[in-house]
């Protein structure tokens, strides 16, 4: 249908209630509630660590410990995706939750290296749960006008982690040295034990519930989390159709077909993919490479050792910049919340990328200055400093949180779970390689070559969004396949007309709709 015609037919379709003002939209607070709950699960990445001299560990166990929990984490987002579609996204929650609070206490107790290790692999298959499930609870309870501000959600509690762990860090670390990181650790069961309690008042999925045929929960749910009775029933009849259920079935509780043990899925996904559902897993992987190939974890997780090579050796003051780093990703991860569903995926995206490889070009040359310079230059200590803190922010505004509200919204319901578990377990896996190489980087390249190699793969990624990402704002879950199948930006680029009462229809330029 061309742009004219959609036009054409909203106009002769207009009531008179459409001539009134435009009524400001109400957020849900239901599913505001559901998808806050579920995004606590989240922070319990955030707590970075910083094991000091206790141990008497070389830089080469410390890049294992930092990164190899991603690696630990990939299990929990392999097995995450089964377990949610046999028990149910909450309780793969508190399932979550609950190992995370063993992990915790098990790194607290730690009396050494090795039972460190043991209580990182054990949080990190935790956090490979938490990973995946937040995101695709939220996306699946949330209506389509506040999605996007509500699937961030997790990506803020992360943040929010990060800048606990950084300011427990600096707190802890006036303890004795073998108490305060010990101490660190072991809060991070506070949260997990909260989430267990909270999520007693949550929903089931809507999404979930249809699917095992009990449509009268999911109908309830759905009135719950909607901004109206009737995108309500839109919800339950898109959700019908998509698990295969007649439109005309008003049952309360009906029988589905089983599905297979994951087989087929995983068939579609990566063997026998459609056009369309190969676009999506191309869009959906590559997002998450690139978030962390640009080596955010390399900022995050070494940030004291960047501060120290600008110049910043005091340990309170590298302490107290590594909050500074905590405070500003905490507080541009709250404004992008606000902004995703009203700029839009894409827009924001290739900006928050464009500022990262602007940041990086910038550090890598600071740091560079300062490695082949036998005095002090101050303007790029400085400038060191502050293109950290503006990598950042960059990051979180747009690459951080749109990553996981990206992978969360573009698979269909039956491929959704494993579809966002293979996202995550290549998020994880390109986390644990920038995190366990870094500082061997550093002493191969330098680190302002490290920086010059993340600044050309940030690069590389903004080639890549702007080519195969098209915009997903305000489009249902099960209306977002009909986005995908060309990797022509122009064509996928959804343009959104408006009429006089403020609504959006999506135009999908350059495919063939049928009227």
């Amino acid at each position: 249908m061309t742009e004219g015609k959609l036009v054409e037919a909203a106009e002769a379709h207009k009531t008179l209630q459409d001539f009134d003002p435009p009524k400001k939209r109400k957020r849900n607070k239901y599913a505001f509630a559901c998808a806050m709950l579920a995004s606590m699960t989240s922070i319990l990445l955030g707590y970075a660590i910083y094991i000091k001299r206790d141990l008497k560990v070389s830089d080469e166990q410390i890049e294992i410990l930092l990164g190899i929990i991603n690696l630990y984490s990939l299990i929990g987002s392999c097995l995450a995706g089964r377990t949610s579609d046999w028990i149910g996204r909450r309780y793969t929650i508190v399932f979550a939750g609950a190992i995370f609070f063993v992990g915790a206490l098990l790194m607290g107790f730690s009396p050494n290296y090795s039972f460190l290790m043991f209580g990182r692999f054990v949080a990190g298959i935790g956090i490979g749960y938490a990973l995946m499930i937040a995101p695709v609870y939220t996306a699946e309870v949330s209506p389509a006008s506040s999605r996007g501000f509500l699937t961030s959600f997790p990506e803020v509690f992360i943040n929010g982690g990060i800048l606990i762990g950084y300011i427990s860090n600096y707190a802890f670390s006036k303890l004795t040295l073998k108490v305060g990181w010990r101490m660190m650790l072991g809060v991070g069961a506070i949260p997990s034990v909260l989430l267990t309690v909270g999520v007693l008042a949550m929903p089931e999925s809507p999404r979930w519930l249809v699917m095992r045929g009990r449509l009268g929960e999911a109908r309830k749910v759905l009135n719950k989390t909607s901004d109206s009775k009737e995108e309500a029933q839109l919800r339950l009849a898109e959700i019908k159709q998509a698990a295969g259920i007649p439109e005309s079935c008003n049952d309360d509780v009906v029988q589905v077909n089983k599905q297979s043990n994951g087989e087929g899925v995983w068939k579609e996904l990566f063997l026998y993919p459609t056009p369309a559902i190969r676009h999506i897993v191309i869009a959906a992987l590559g997002i998450h490479f690139f978030q962390q190939a640009s080596g955010v974890d390399a900022v995050v997780l070494y940030s004291p050792r960047i501060f120290e090579k600008a110049g910043i050796t005091n340990d309170t003051h590298k302490l107290l910049a590594t909050v500074a780093v905590g405070f500003v990703k905490t507080v541009f991860i709250l404004a992008a919340t606000f902004t995703l569903d009203r700029v839009g995926r894409r827009p924001l995206l290739l900006s928050s990328v464009g500022g990262m490889v602007l940041s990086l070009l910038t550090l890598a040359i600071s740091l560079t200055v300062i490695d082949h310079s036998e005095r002090k230059l101050m303007w790029a200590v400085g400038s060191s400093i502050a293109m950290v803190l503006a990598y950042v922010a960059t990051f979180s505004i747009g690459a951080g949180p749109i990553t996981w509200v990206y992978s969360s919204e573009i698979f269909p319901l039956r491929l959704r779970a494993q579809g966002a578990a293979a996202g995550v377990a290549v998020n994880r896996t390109t986390s644990a390689v920038v995190s366990m190489t870094f500082l061997s980087l550093t002493r191969a390249i330098t680190i302002g070559g490290a920086f010059f190699l993340y600044c050309g793969i940030a690069t590389v990624g903004w080639i890549f969004f702007y080519t195969v990402l098209p915009e997903t704002r305000g489009k249902t879950l099960e209306d977002m396949e009909g986005s995908f199948g060309t990797f022509r930006s122009k064509s996928n680029a959804s343009k959104a007309v408006e009429n006089e009462n403020g609504q959006v229809a999506q135009v999908q330029l350059g495919t063939n709709v049928q009227t």
